[in-house]
């Protein structure tokens, strides 16, 4: 597979990485500590909510990804670690990308 093919096929991961990545941030250093110290959960319920959705999201763009570049497992396996850890999709990026020479 060329390398544009690969550019063309990791763009998405990278975009929903990204954004997941941000909400997990937003969820942990602003939302929680919202509910815990202040007492106001409505935020951990929206962003809470959105972060679930990006994180199924996202899940859902490393199995295309992976299928698609004939990936082994390992790279889903971490990928999915780098997704429940705070800035680990940011570093699953450019693991990936450094492992496939872009």
């Amino acid at each position: 597979m060329g390398l544009e093919n690969v550019k063309r096929a990791l763009k998405p991961l990278t975009i929903v990485g990204f954004v997941e990545g941000i909400s997990f941030l937003l969820l942990i250093f602003i939302a929680m500590p919202l509910k815990y110290m202040l007492g106001l959960p409505t935020a951990v319920s929206w962003i809470g909510s959105i972060h679930g959705f990006l994180f199924l999201a996202y899940i859902t763009m490393l199995i295309i990804v992976i299928y698609r570049l004939k990936l082994s497992f390992s790279y889903f396996f971490l990928g999915f670690i780098a997704a429940i850890i705070p800035f680990g999709p940011f570093v699953f990026d450019r693991y990936i990308k450094k492992k496939l020479h872009m």
